[in-house]
């Protein structure tokens, strides 16, 4: 069911929506130009991470990776970019959201069982 396109679609949603959200936090902790270097340097430096370590012929993804990890890391970074957004929302008082992306990224996770047990075969 982790390759499944609406699956990759719902998943690729979520990506979007965590950065989003980390942008979002970033623009509510300070003014002036700091402010937009937190909302869009934050976000890319998350997508860098995402996009860097990946592990080799992971199906869901293109299958290269640039640094190749184990899957059990894999699975440590995308678990924590989520926990990080969905955190982030609450810090920045949107709780509401925070819970909503939770629970949609708890969702997504038990669908996806087949590809957390090849990431931790990996």
């Amino acid at each position: 069911m982790g390759s499944n396109p609406i699956n990759l679609a719902i998943r690729f949603l979520l990506e979007l929506a965590a950065l989003s959200s980390i942008g979002y936090w970033g623009w509510t902790q300070h003014e002036g130009g700091m402010r937009f270097f937190l909302a869009i340097g934050l976000p890319l430096l998350a997508a860098a991470l995402w996009g860097t370590f990946a592990v080799p012929d992971d199906p869901s993804r293109s299958g290269k990776a640039p640094v190749p990890v184990a899957g059990i890391i894999r699975l440590a970074l995308e678990l924590a970019f989520f926990a990080a957004a969905t955190w982030l929302l609450f810090d920045a008082g949107q709780p509401s959201l925070g819970r909503t992306l939770g629970v949609v990224v708890l969702i997504h996770y038990l669908i996806s069982y087949d590809r957390i047990g090849w990431l931790l075969k990996r």
